[in-house]
């Protein structure tokens, strides 16, 4: 993901492509959080992916996995080029557009329950996306174009207008959209034209529905700007409370916490690898695996990052959430789901693409039934590091990292499948052994 950060002004401009596609690189994406799911945006104003409601749901908007997969755009209608920043000390994206007649601002947020501050950042989150574009100068012609394909692009589902703007029905990832401006909807597509000057602003807002129930609706079209003014004091004030570190790329710490807040299950304590699936390790290649866990091997370098940044209180949710999942710790996973699942069976959606046509795209990891003897040091270390921050171990806890100890040194002579997850024949693994 781009590394936008808030000691500069804004990232190089960029002259826009015909569209947002899968082939764009990786690096032109930024991250939105509400510490529940993430979504990616890229330089020319289009959500590429979102999942809701949580980071392993099935994604709305999966064009940067294939062209036909879902997005949301708002761009400037005719050529433009763009810069753009992270809002100081949060994850709320600004893109300010260039062209010809004028200059827009598109600031894009997944918000946080309102008037949430500090340590609560994610409890109850709405699973709302807000959108706000703004005239700056001149006049400029702007086009907004809304394609949800829930299920990583595999249904187009039945879209209607509502009073406040549309709604989708069907399937289990419905949507309610309101809009400051009026649209039009072709098929299972919300498109609208609209003219901004200098001091004009419209609101768009989108939120998950529960399947079950009528649903929420979503931030009133006038209420977008102060919704998203709200969200980003809150980040504001989760930073405010670990701004403590003093050292080298003071910054860059900064944003590298931020991320990993957003990146954090809040319900749970989990923290995502990734919050993707089957971005390649080469294009055109098939190593393309589902990073929407929590990977135990992690765990230390994880903690270690938190702890630089004072982010304590994570930390030790993150603990307690591995140590749960993981149970007696006789039989160790290398990683679990988001809610302590063990069972992440791996399948492949042959609709999509991949990008950069890098197929197969997978949802479900395989390596989760891998025997990686190393993961038992790696944990143990993590719970090391834990002891030496925040002092003297839980006596379950403590009686957890027995288990594991006693475990390592009953099987440090097997084979396994390695740190790496090779999908073969166990083999005797240096690393492994090292770490027992």
């Amino acid at each position: 993901m781009t590394p936008t950060d808030d000691t500069q002004p804004s990232t190089p401009t960029q002259t826009a492509s015909e569209d947002g596609s899968a082939s764009q690189p990786i690096a032109a994406y930024g991250l939105l959080a509400d510490c529940n799911t993430a979504a990616l945006a890229d330089r020319h104003g289009s959500i590429e992916w979102l999942c809701l409601p949580r980071y392993d749901s099935p994604a709305v908007f999966a064009r940067m996995l294939d062209p036909d997969a879902g997005h949301w755009s708002i761009r400037p209608a005719g050529s433009f080029t763009t810069a753009r920043r992270y809002i100081p000390g949060t994850l709320v994206l600004e893109t300010t557009f260039e062209t010809a007649d004028g200059v827009v601002r598109l600031t894009d947020a997944l918000a946080f329950a309102e008037g949430q501050r500090g340590h609560d950042l994610g409890r109850n989150a709405p699973c709302e996306l807000l959108r706000l574009v703004e005239g700056l100068s001149g006049s400029v012609t702007v086009v907004m174009e809304l394609a949800p394909r829930p299920e990583y692009g595999l249904v187009h589902p039945l879209f209607r207008r509502t009073e406040y703007g549309g709604r989708t029905f069907g399937g289990p990832n419905q949507i309610s959209v309101c809009t400051g401006t009026p649209v039009e909807l072709e098929g299972s597509t919300m498109r609208a034209v609209l003219e901004l000057s200098e001091g004009g602003h419209i609101g768009f807002a989108m939120r998950w529905r529960v399947p079950e129930g009528d649903g929420a609706v979503p931030t009133s079209a006038d209420q977008v700007a102060r919704r998203i003014a709200d969200t980003v004091e809150a980040w504001r004030s989760w930073e405010a409370e670990h701004d403590t570190y003093d050292g080298p790329h003071r910054d860059l710490v900064r944003l590298s916490s931020r991320v990993l807040k957003g990146l954090t299950y809040r319900p749970t304590g989990a923290i995502v690898a990734a919050p993707t699936t089957s971005l390649p390790e080469t294009v055109g290649g098939e190593r393309n695996w589902d990073y929407r866990y929590a990977w135990i091997r992690d765990a230390s370098m994880t903690l270690d990052a938190l702890y630089i940044g004072s982010c304590s209180d994570e930390a030790d949710e993150f603990v307690s959430f591995m140590t749960s999942s993981a149970g007696g710790g006789d039989s160790l996973q290398i990683m679990y789901g988001i809610t302590g699942e063990h069972d992440l069976s791996e399948r492949e959606l042959p609709h999509l693409r991949g990008w950069r046509n890098s197929a197969p795209v997978r949802v479900g990891n395989g390596a989760w039934n891998q025997t990686q003897l190393d993961v038992y040091g790696e944990l143990l270390n993590a719970l090391h590091l834990y002891r030496q921050q925040l002092g003297e171990l839980h006596p379950e806890i403590q009686r957890f990292a027995a288990g594991l100890a006693d475990t390592a040194g009953r099987r440090w002579t097997e084979r396994d499948a390695g740190m790496w997850e090779m999908r073969g024949e166990p083999r005797h693994h240096l690393s492994s052994k090292v770490l027992c």
